[in-house]
């Protein structure tokens, strides 16, 4: 029988709490320190910091890790890598539970198209990197884990959540010692880089004169823009509907990660990995059978609300972000620390300039907008991305913005064949890159195809007026030569 006083009763609110006050403190700092506020540095990334600096702390004082403490239950660690899995899933299933009933053009489909294939490029050419420069630090750090780069990608591209579900599985499945820290550090230096490389690509574009300093210090009032069909629905508060809805994905998610796990053993470190995927589709067929229900007028009212889910969204980012960041234990690191931060490096450069190449190329109508917001998503997440977009468009009038939000489908299609061969590089590593690189080169064809094949469309055409011209001076001379010899 548990006692109300036992610190098992506690723990997890202790916990839970205090990931929250350090969200809290965190934007308290940024506010009062102008540089943070002009370093665009993620509230969430720098709570999860101020979390990491405290721990840290305690550890020098006591010797012990503070989130192992009874005062949190005595398994934190792992209890803040629990929060950090489940809170990729329920933002991503949040945001799937919002509709869109805008009207898309031919052009608009496309651009949202070749943002969903720019994301899966730029996952292959970090995977790329990343593997390049781990299985080169294979053979100069014994019994380093070759496969250890392919984490590149999903610490910069994908973020806290599936770093840790990948280096989870690294961990437990193929002797990776230290794999959920090495993953959730690099989503860690994923987001200094979309900071550090946003502020000086911004810092550039003021330079030039194309946009005006704004004031950091300015906040948006928090009614701003609330929908206005926000009510109670009956008894229940319509957050509490959200919230419920959330919850019924998930569990329908569970169910088919269950079923799954069950048939196919082998793969279960995977299937429980793809949590969010199967989040997405289960909230996609619940939004699906609701609207159903709303034609037939089973349903008497639209029960999701897409300012609530955007909160909820929200909401589960920021806790995944700040729990993840604060789950890192750099004691299993210590050796590897020099090839952290070249991937950091690395990964920070070929993000940058190979977006920037696709914006020029592809997005030449709102070609800044775009690069900052991708950019910015492929570094870190999604709200990393409108962070710095908001800096050049505060109200979100091109079409960038959108692009983050309807690019997911396009990437996930496309993108699910690499989380499949992520699973192969602890094994073969080399092969892995081999097939990054050919996959990449795919992606590239499928990106540029209008300039590709155009190209040779014009080459093919400038080639048939070049038969017809030589075609066209030898009838003129054949005519010539029989008219000299009639006379």
């Amino acid at each position: 029988m548990e006692n109300f006083w036992d610190f098992s009763v506690w723990g997890g609110f202790n916990l839970a709490a205090v990931l929250l006050i350090s969200l809290l403190t965190a934007s308290c700092v940024k506010k009062v320190i102008k540089p943070l506020r002009y370093s665009l540095i993620p509230t969430s990334v720098l709570a999860g910091g101020l979390l990491l600096i405290v721990s840290g702390i305690y550890r020098l004082i006591s010797g012990n890790n503070m989130f192992e403490t009874a005062f949190f239950g005595g398994n934190g660690i792992a209890n803040l890598e629990i929060i950090t899995y489940h809170a990729l899933a329920l933002g991503f299933i949040a945001s799937g539970l919002k509709t869109n009933n805008a009207k898309m053009t031919k052009k608009r489909t496309m651009e949202i198209f070749d943002s969903g294939v720019t994301t899966v490029a730029t996952y292959l050419i970090q995977g790329i990197f990343g593997l390049g420069i781990t299985i080169v630090a294979a053979f100069l750090v014994k019994g380093f884990f070759a496969g250890a780069g392919i984490l590149l990608p999903f610490g910069f591209g994908q973020g806290t959540g599936q770093a840790l579900n990948y280096g989870g599985i690294f961990e437990m499945d193929f002797g990776f010692a230290g794999g959920k820290s090495f993953g959730l550090t690099i989503a860690a230096l994923g987001f200094l880089s979309a900071s550090i490389g946003g502020v000086i690509h911004l810092h550039i574009l003021k330079k030039q004169g194309k946009i005006e300093v704004r004031d950091y210090a300015e906040v948006r009032r928090v009614g701003d823009g609330i929908d206005s069909s926000i009510t109670i629905q009956g008894s229940l508060d319509n957050l509490t509907v959200q919230i419920a809805i959330i919850a019924l994905a998930y569990f329908i998610s569970y169910l088919i990660i269950l079923l799954l796990g069950t048939l196919v053993p082998g793969f279960k470190s995977v299937i429980y990995g793809f949590n969010f995927i199967i989040g997405v589709l289960s909230a996609t067929l619940v939004k699906t059978v609701m609207n159903f229900l709303r034609k037939k007028e089973v349903l008497k009212r639209e029960y999701t609300n897409n300012f609530l889910l955007t909160r909820c969204s929200n909401f589960f980012f920021d806790v995944m972000v700040t729990a993840g960041i604060a789950a890192i234990r750099f004691g299993v690191l210590k050796d590897y620390w020099g090839i952290m931060i070249i991937l950091g490096v690395v990964g920070l450069a070929v993000t940058y300039y190979y977006n920037r190449i696709i914006a020029k190329t592809l997005f030449k109508e709102y070609e800044q907008e775009q690069f900052l917001a991708m950019y910015g998503m492929l570094t870190g997440t999604a709200s990393t991305g409108v962070i710095l977009l908001r800096e050049i468009d505060p109200e979100f009038k091109s079409p960038a913005s959108d692009n983050l939000i309807y690019q997911t489908f396009p990437a996930i299609v496309f993108g699910f064949p690499m989380m499949l061969i992520a699973t192969l590089a602890p094994v073969k590593p080399f092969l892995t890159f081999v097939i990054l690189v050919v996959f990449f080169a795919v992606m590239n064809v499928l990106l540029f195809r209008r300039q590709i094949f155009r190209k040779k469309a014009k080459a093919a055409k400038t080639d048939s007026s070049e038969a017809a011209e030589d075609a066209a001076v030898e009838a003129v001379e054949a005519e010539a030569v029989s008219s000299d010899s009639n006379e």
